[in-house]
């Protein structure tokens, strides 16, 4: 039975910590560590099914001399990105921040520092909001469930077959990490948990309490949804562990994101600049700025967010090629910006030339293709005040010429050049009456 009174609240609740995140629309993913060395993605463990003791000389190894994360955060700044998450601990266990709990982090390491709390640091003096990444799944823990778990290198390794685990140890283990988290690196807007499979989800990893334990010390973070299945943010019936907003990966919900009844879900697609999520350095199949400011209009399109991932180098580099497409996005986002932060799909249906995204009464039209003659606005005659191109506040007439006399419900705009003002993405801001 569906409790309708706590499905409420709890909604009522999501909509206001989400707020920010659902005005902000754009971020910053980083996924860094150990991983970096061998280079060939975050998964290279389990991909090539190491021990502990193969990938042990990574920890060795690590010593990031050119880690410098203001730099990160004035490129995240620059790239109109308004908040950033960064991997805490990854599948392979190695945490980048000071943790008690363990030997395996990166002040043990030739970096002798805790890289968390540099990076927390430098992009809150940029005013980006902070977020966390954390794995629930954890490769280097022995009481993490190795033979016969599918994600785990050693799931096909017999020695490991009738090893004991004592999982209890380590949910343990990890709500003492994630408390270390939210305890002692002062305000974390985001929380990203990563991520629920087969029978490991829910209170598997007491996800009641471990949100409990959160909310009591960071009342106003918001969680992503992989604590649960994902498929259960979009139910009527809500859990305290369902989380805030739902995070589809490496593609963009044909609809948007919505729950049972029809009701929109906040959601952030989250997307890799290449192919790969930890650096990969054969990896150069880079998504141009063009794809991406259109996939973030698309995002937003649907009342979704975007957060692109960048894979340092072991030395803590981001690559110049990332660097590059990320200020282009920056540019048109200085330009455009108004009609991404703050903004939310429309009621009207996707345009042929491009897509719709709407902030009150300023409806944004972005038009990727000029085609032939004017540009059809369906459905908007006698309801616009004014329009003007975004990028340089220039007048646009609205017109209703005589060859359209038949479509009497419409109107049109004559973007007359052969070749559009921005070739990414040109944004007419529309004043609707």
């Amino acid at each position: 039975m569906i409790d309708i009174e706590n499905e409420s609240k709890i909604y009522l609740q999501r909509e206001e910590r989400t707020k920010w995140f659902q005005e902000a629309r754009f971020g910053m993913f980083i996924h860094w560590g150990l991983y970096s060395i061998p280079a060939a993605g975050e998964w290279i463990m389990t991909n090539r099914q190491m021990t502990v003791e193969e990938y042990k000389p990574y920890f060795a190894e690590f010593n990031p001399t050119k880690y410098n994360p203001r730099q990160w955060a004035k490129l995240a700044k620059k790239s109109g990105m308004k908040y950033a998450v960064m991997t805490a601990k990854h599948h392979d266990g190695f945490c980048l921040f000071d943790s008690a709990y363990t030997d395996y982090k990166s002040t043990n390491t030739k970096a002798g520092r805790d890289l968390i709390k540099e990076y927390i640091d430098a992009f809150r003096t940029e005013d980006i909001k902070i977020g966390l990444y954390y794995s629930l799944l954890d490769w280097h823990h022995e009481d993490y469930p190795a033979y016969g778990d599918r994600h785990h290198p050693m799931r096909n390794n017999t020695a490991f077959k009738n090893k004991i685990h004592n999982f209890d140890n380590y949910v343990k283990y990890f709500h003492n990490q994630v408390k270390e988290l939210v305890t002692g690196y002062g305000k974390i807007d985001i929380m990203w948990f990563d991520f629920s499979y087969d029978n490991m989800t829910g209170e598997k990893w007491k996800a009641t309490e471990l949100v409990d334990m959160i909310r009591k010390y960071q009342p106003d973070i918001i969680i992503d949804n992989r604590l649960d299945d994902k498929k259960s943010i979009k139910k009527a019936n809500l859990s305290p562990y369902t989380g805030d907003f739902d995070s589809p990966e490496q593609i963009i919900p044909p609809k948007g994101v919505l729950n049972e009844n029809r009701n929109p879900v906040p959601w952030e697609a989250c997307i890799t600049l290449n192919n790969n999520w930890g650096y990969a350095s054969m990896d150069k199949d880079y998504k141009s700025s063009k794809q991406v400011v259109r996939s973030l209009v698309e995002c937003v399109s649907k009342n979704g967010n975007m957060i692109l991932n960048v894979g340092p180098n072991a030395k803590g580099e981001i690559s110049k090629e990332s660097a590059v497409i990320l200020g282009e996005i920056g540019e048109w986002l200085a330009d455009n910006g108004d009609s991404i932060y703050g903004c939310k799909g429309s009621y009207l249906p996707k345009p042929e030339w491009g897509r719709y995204t709407q902030n009150e009464n300023l409806l944004y039209a972005h038009i990727y293709d000029r085609g032939i003659g004017h540009t059809n606005l369906n459905n908007l005659r006698g309801k616009i005040k004014k329009a003007r191109l975004l990028k340089d506040c220039s007048e646009i007439k609205v017109e209703f010429p005589w060859m359209a006399e038949e479509f009497e419900e419409d109107a049109f705009i004559n973007l007359s050049s052969a070749i559009l003002p921005d070739e990414k993405d040109t944004v007419v801001e529309l004043e609707l009456l």
